[in-house]
């Protein structure tokens, strides 16, 4: 019977009948069975079960494929059912498929069911005993051995919840004065888990309640440590409250108290509104409800969160951009802006943690520091809003759960929130719900658009086009551009085209389908028009629903179309004028939400080659800015096909780069995900094409996001050397992070490959890179014999830029273990090779080195003179830690000189660099400038004491 059926996860996927165990399958199968025994009794639908086994990466035959797993669990839970007897544990229907388990009976629910119960215990003995109970069920690491979407996500939802439910029962068995006990399990947890603050402080409850302060204090000194290295954060507030109450029991023994702790400022002034339409008709009443809410005419607090909703296309972005700029004086600590993407067609929606992590860069956090944990995030965030003045605009919200984490924001500060969702229930939530336009209003959009006279000739004509638009702003936005289009139309010509949607119009009153039938009109009087130009625009709206890129250009249209650049953009300006596209920049397109949605619904009969074509114009783009930004170093995108963007030098393919990096990072992205081998192959070779300038402007983050992507459709491809280049990626990118043991992983599987391969320079570079990643380690006795073999080997090879890398980290490993005068050989060596050749990058780091061993030799004279020149060639190269170690260097010279001055000069300009996230270079900047103030000071004092 159904009762008797058993299902764990908790560990290995396995299943038992009473007590006899069950084959579970293969591990798609086990996936299957876990899905439906976390959701038994309720339907899962096919759709699910496809996207938790392949996610966006499912074959054409998925859902057979499901079909033959549920007969294989079938079979396994009834070995002897009749071909024509449903079965009893297994049963499908419209809804979707259902295990028939008891909850109890699936070890997941039990301990979920467990942890709940165990939160209204007033018993802390009883709560305690749940917890063990719960605890005990796990046998191992949930859903072991087993990959795909579900399985990740759920293995990280539950070991979430593992680590919560083994804090509660320390709580509890500390409430019990059972504080022995689990020390050695909170020290364990401690060290598998490090940055997890709750456990800390529960470690330092333990440790403080055995008597044991200074190991307490030891524990929070260790933890704001490793928050500054990893993160560049310090503790939060229940741990830095726990520190200060074990401070306070020694203080109060000595008789004094702990410091007070001051609040964290705003880090810099954003001012990120988008620009507010210069058309913008109404609303007089909901935008003065929403100013009145931000800025109170009697100076008082603005409300801390101020919604605007409505149904789509009803201008809910328009009038929170034209409020805001009103507004903005009374938020004199900054404005951001982010488009959450809540109902952006073919675009994820933001998470809440990327939605912090965009706010925080904003206001100053460098990219590195932003906590990849959300509470951690959140704390940040409202640390940085404290006694600030800061409005938020949060665009297309999905819901309140989005933007959940980002409320409670301290008095003084705003969010302003536009979305489909009502949010009237959210925490101190003013809510305003934005309606149709009125006739008036609508009125008097298109006089604005089509011309006064024109819609003042025809009130009854004007009013009822507004009715057929049912008042939506888009909708009357685009009848507005025909009728600017068509100056011999009447209105009434107009609104009889429309006639024939009205029905649709009218059941758009709710959502989508009221803007698309505004929008399929529009695109079907562009494909029915009498110029060649309206046939090409509404063709190549049809093609850019393919293209899941953030805007466009008339080059990368052009490529899409297979057309002449200038007819592109023809073609892209008359969308504009159409409103179906917005202009961005100049020579610049975004499709706006609601229409790349319909467009994504258009079917081009070339769609396929006109995506390919598009992806292979940015990969080929992409290498060749590479290579002119990067000409000694070796590309490693593979050539394409087609037609790239000119750069006439340097500095212009350089700033290409940074103008389209989101097109290509989103290109990228949508190409690695696709099922079609062509298509998924040109993503990698685009991010592969990136590479070198994510490494020259520090995007880490994105370059190690793209290659974990690059890594993962490499080996869905077969592709051994893009899986090579990829994981030479990965490495070095762990290295910057300073997870040097997952580098040296990485980087000794692209050894390991590139060996088996024969790829002379893949082992070149990957001996480079292992020496690399142990001198970021500050591991120098390990970097050298590294770096040895791959000057050997580069030698062998006659690969001059992989001699001049192996001098290069001989010589740092050389200066870094207190040899400096032995580095000068290596270093000078490579340094005379990189002048021949015009590798200035090189050059100026092998320069920093050199001047780096002189100071350590005491002569600062010849290290200013290479410090001078590296200083140059590095700002010219674009490196920044290079640059940065440069500058710490010459304050360094400066302050040893005595000239304390300009040693603070060159230590202020490394502060504006910045050090890029990274804690090595964070700690190093800080600590030269802590010196040169220092020395400031006691010269001061020394100045002082001449005097009698």
């Amino acid at each position: 019977m159904s009762e008797e059926l058993s299902v764990r996860v908790l560990g290995a996927v396995t299943a038992a009948r009473g007590s006899s165990p069950i084959e579970a399958g293969p591990p798609q199968q086990q996936i299957v069975l876990a899905m439906l025994a976390t959701s038994a009794t309720v339907p899962v639908p096919i759709s699910r079960l496809v996207a938790g086994i392949w996610g966006e990466a499912a074959p054409r035959n998925a859902e057979q494929g499901v079909y033959t797993y549920i007969a294989g669990l079938r079979r396994a839970f009834e070995p002897d059912r009749g071909p024509r007897r449903p079965s009893r544990y297994l049963t499908g229907s419209k809804a979707g498929y259902v295990l028939r388990v008891e909850p109890s009976h699936v070890d997941v629910l039990l301990f979920a069911d467990l942890v709940d119960r165990s939160q209204h215990d007033a018993d802390d003995q009883q709560a305690a005993r749940r917890l063990d109970e719960a605890l005990a069920l796990w046998q191992g690491t949930a859903l072991s051995g087993l990959s795909g979407p579900f399985a990740e996500a759920e293995r990280a939802r539950l070991e979430d919840l593992w680590l919560a439910a083994s804090e509660r029962r320390a709580d509890r068995l500390l409430r019990l004065g059972r504080h022995e006990e689990v020390t050695a399990e909170l020290r364990d947890l401690v060290r598998r888990h490090p940055l997890r603050e709750r456990i800390r402080e529960l470690l330092m409850a333990s440790l403080f309640r055995s008597g044991l302060r200074a190991e307490a204090l030891e524990v929070y000194e260790q933890c704001r440590v490793l928050l500054a290295d990893e993160l560049g954060i310090s503790p939060g507030e229940g741990l830095r409250r726990f520190h200060e109450m074990v401070l306070r029991a020694d203080a109060e023994q000595a008789g004094t108290s702990p410091a007070a702790v001051g609040p964290a400022p705003v880090a810099n002034v954003p001012h990120q509104l988008p620009r507010p339409l210069v058309e913008f008709v109404g609303r007089v009443q909901e935008s003065m409800r929403v100013k009145e809410r931000l800025a109170p005419w009697d100076d008082s607090s603005p409300g801390p969160l101020v919604v605007v909703s409505g149904p789509a296309g009803v201008g809910k972005s328009a009038l929170a951009a034209y409020v805001a700029h009103q507004a903005r004086d009374r938020f004199p600590d900054g404005q951001l802006y982010v488009n959450c993407r809540g109902a952006t067609p073919e675009l994820s929606a933001l998470t809440s943690l990327d939605v912090l992590g965009r706010f925080l860069r904003g206001l100053g956090v460098p990219p590195g520091a932003v906590p990849t944990d959300l509470d951690e995030a959140a704390a940040m965030w409202r640390s940085r809003l404290h006694e600030g003045r800061v409005l938020a605009l949060l665009d297309d919200a999905a819901d309140l759960a989005q933007i959940r984490p980002l409320l409670s924001v301290p008095l003084g500060s705003a969010l302003l929130v536009t979305s489909r969702e009502s949010m009237i229930w959210g925490e101190d939530a003013f809510e305003v719900e934005l309606r149709r336009m009125s006739s008036s209003e609508g009125a008097t959009m298109l006089a604005k658009l089509a011309g006064a006279e024109r819609v003042s000739a025809d009130a009854d004509e004007t009013a009822r086009l507004v009715r057929l638009c049912d008042g939506l702003p888009l909708a009357l936005r685009i009848a507005g551009a025909r009728l600017a289009a068509r100056p011999g139309w009447s209105l009434s010509a107009l609104t009889t085209r429309l006639s024939d949607e009205r029905r649709r119009l009218h059941e758009l009153a709710a959502g989508d389908l009221a803007v698309h039938s505004s929008l399929a009109a529009s695109h079907t009087a562009l494909e029915r028009g009498s110029r060649p130009v309206d046939r090409l625009a509404a063709r190549t709206l049809s093609l850019l629903g393919r293209l899941h890129v953030p805007e466009v250009t008339g080059e990368a249209t052009g490529a899409l179309l297979a057309e002449p650049t200038a007819k592109a953009e023809a073609a892209l300006e008359r969308l504009a004028d159409a409103h179906l596209l917005e202009r961005g920049a100049p020579g610049r397109y975004q499709l706006h939400d609601l229409v790349r949605l319909f467009a994504a619904e258009l079917r081009a009969e070339d769609g396929r080659e006109a995506l390919i074509r598009a992806l292979s114009y940015f990969a080929a783009s992409a290498r060749l800015a590479s290579h002119v930004s990067e000409p000694h170093r070796v590309q490693e995108a593979a050539p394409v096909d087609a037609v790239p963007h000119a750069v006439s030098g340097r500095e212009e393919a350089i700033a290409w780069l940074f103008e389209e990096e989101a097109v290509l990072a989103a290109a990228a992205v949508q190409a690695m995900n696709s099922p079609d081998d062509a298509v998924a192959e040109l993503g990698v070779n685009i991010v592969f094409g990136l590479h070198w300038h994510n490494e020259r402007a520090h995007r880490m983050v994105t370059e190690l996001e793209l290659n974990l992507q690059a890594l993962q459709a490499s080996r869905r491809l077969g592709d051994e050397k893009s899986i090579l280049i990829a994981h030479s990626h990965i490495g070095n990118i762990m290295r910057l992070f300073r997870r040097t043991d997952e580098a040296v992983e990485h980087l000794r599987a692209s050894l390991e490959m590139s060996e088996r391969l024969g790829d002379t320079f893949g082992q070149m570079r990957a001996l480079g890179n292992l020496s690399s990643a142990y001198n970021s380690a500050e591991r120098f006795e390990e970097a050298l014999p590294w770096a040895e073999r791959q000057l050997a080997f580069a030698r062998h090879a006659d690969l001059r830029v992989g001699v001049r890398y192996a001098l290069m980290c001989i010589g740092n490993a050389l200066l870094g273990s207190g040899r400096p005068g032995e580095a000068l050989g290596p270093l000078h060596e490579g340094l005379a090779d990189a002048h021949e050749v015009g590798d200035g990058g090189i050059e100026g780091q092998l320069q920093v080195a050199i001047a780096e061993c002189h100071l350590a030799e005491g002569d600062h004279e010849q290290a200013l003179a290479h410090l001078l020149d590296a200083n140059e060639l590095l700002t010219t190269a674009g490196y920044g830690i290079p640059r940065l170690r440069c500058l710490i260097a010459l304050s360094r010279t400066f302050r040893e000189l005595g000239d304390q001055d300009r040693a603070l000069h060159w230590i202020t300009v490394g502060a504006s660099v910045g050090g890029f996230g990274n804690a090595r270079w964070e700690r190093r900047l800080a600590e030269e400038r802590a010196a040169v103030l220092e020395a400031r000071d006691r010269q001061a004092v020394n100045e002082v004491s001449r005097y009698p």
